[in-house]
């Protein structure tokens, strides 16, 4: 087995520096390489348990959710808020209901059972979200409202998917329960989130004295006691998770930049783990049978139920037309709608498969289009910015002491910016100093003679009041090409 799953990890790597150039999302070569290995390719892997697939998947969605929270700036989020509850709530039950009716009639299948369907594919997916845009320099408004939405949205999915299968079942559970149970759900997961965030934070300046592994283990307890607390008090364990990254990726807290690249790491790995899973969970022989409703699916929710929750949802807001086109295609479905049919599965009425196997085809068919062509609609629509230029050298103020200095790194954008200064010509504030010029991934270490040109990327150790007083006094000294 571990010989197994070293060549999925191998395979995954190598894959990937071909998507690359195709620009193929990490998710659809997880799902593929899942696929490949599975039970109906090269049969390597036998799997087919629906319910540890669902526990083991929502495991990974909370490190996914957490990571996805802890790079959220907190002034964007408070930006986003109406939009995004809206979406989260009003435009679940909105793409859910077209959903069903549209289906219903086309495909011919019962008002319940096109009712499931729909609910469990109603919400977008954190996984998905996370994983392709932040690797996209896409205007931050509509980018910050489709990832907190995605994050928030599954409360909604999941009690409408749990409300319509006991339905479906026969169990008795009446209206104000659901509604009651939502609430809570809505509710109870932001406040524990928040609670477990700042607690947090106010016990990693505690440990500060500890060695740095200490942190990263102190982190894994928190991501995993902002689920558990909140899935045992009944609440969304998984937008606890998110807001327990919000809150403490908005906080001073030592080995910070360690701490995010460590948290992202477990995302990544999440992100790997989920798909290779759910793509071994799938029989592609019974594709079949069900392509035509996959398809059909997709097409609904893609390109009706998701553009009229969005535009009803955002009628009052001030987004533009473009950016509203934008988060109508940007509704990814990922690894939540799939893992939320895995519960028809579990409930024993879904034994064919067909209700698995249709939302798989859709997600998949939403991953592939959607996921693959959002930069390039961001670009016809003008809403994305050029890459900034990353080193792949950095450095970090590592401190466990509470300072008021941050080390930055300011690129020279030679797109921008012409001409050439010395490092003595710069007329930086006390205190300030320039540890580190990256030049074309060559590292120099500068003295009052170095010169600064077009391209570099300087690492500088300053005050955190005064970043832009430092950033501006450096740009200044170069001429801006018109």
């Amino acid at each position: 087995m571990l010989l197994i799953v070293s060549l999925l990890i191998l395979f995954v790597v190598f894959t990937a520096l071909i998507s690359r150039r195709l620009n193929v999302p990490l998710i659809i070569i997880a799902l593929a390489i899942g696929i490949i290995f599975g039970s109906d390719v090269t049969g390597i892997i036998y799997f087919d348990n629906a319910v540890l697939t669902q526990k083991l998947a929502n495991i990974a969605l909370v490190f996914i959710l957490f990571a996805g929270g802890f790079g959220t700036k907190g002034s964007i989020f408070n930006s986003v808020v109406k939009p995004t509850m809206l979406l989260a709530t009003i435009g679940v039950l909105l793409t859910s209901a077209v959903t069903a009716v549209i289906f219903h009639y086309v495909a011919g299948w019962s008002f319940l059972k096109s009712f499931l369907i729909s609910a469990i594919i109603s919400s977008t997916d954190a996984a998905a979200v996370f994983s392709i845009l932040r690797t996209r320099s896409i205007n931050r408004n509509v980018t910050s409202i489709t990832e907190v939405e995605s994050a928030a949205n599954d409360p909604m999915a999941i009690v409408s998917t749990t409300f319509i299968l006991q339905l479906f079942i026969g169990s008795g559970i009446s209206t104000y329960s659901s509604l009651f149970l939502f609430i809570w759900q809505l509710l109870g997961g932001v406040g524990i989130g928040i609670a477990v965030g700042f607690t947090g934070a106010f016990l990693f300046n505690k440990i500060k004295e500890l060695d740095v592994g200490y942190f990263y283990l102190f982190l894994l307890g928190i991501i995993l006691l902002s689920f558990g607390l909140a899935d045992i008090c009944k609440a969304s364990g998984m937008l606890s998770a998110f807001f327990a990254g919000l809150v403490l990726g908005n906080r001073q807290i030592p080995y910070r930049n360690g701490i995010s690249s460590f948290s992202g790491i477990l995302s990544f790995i999440a992100n790997v783990g989920i798909f290779i899973m759910l793509g071994l969970l799938v029989f592609p022989k019974n594709f079949s049978d069900i392509w035509i409703w996959g398809i059909l699916l997709f097409l609904i929710v893609t390109f009706i139920s998701r553009p009229i929750a969005v535009f009803i949802c955002t009628i009052l807001t001030k987004l533009s037309l473009k950016e509203k086109i934008f988060l109508s295609w940007s509704g990814i479905r990922g690894a939540v709608p799939i893992v939320l049919a895995t519960y028809p599965l579990a409930a024993g009425i879904d034994g064919n498969h067909q209700i698995f196997n249709i939302v798989f085809f859709a997600v998949t068919l939403s991953v592939i289009f959607q996921g693959t062509t959002i930069g390039k609609l961001a670009d016809i629509l003008k809403l994305s910015s050029k890459n900034a230029v990353k080193s792949k050298q950095t450095m970090e103020l590592v401190t466990v002491h509470d300072t008021d200095y941050e080390l930055i790194e300011i690129s020279v954008d030679p797109d921008t910016y012409t001409g050439h200064c010395m490092v003595s010509d710069l007329l930086l504030p006390v205190g300030t100093t320039i540890t580190m010029i990256n030049r074309h991934n060559t590292i120099i270490a500068p003295s009052g003679k170095t010169l600064i040109l077009p391209g570099d990327i300087l690492s500088v150790l300053v005050e955190r009041k005064k970043i832009q007083e430092v950033t501006l006094s450096i740009l200044d000294k170069f001429l801006k090409i018109s």
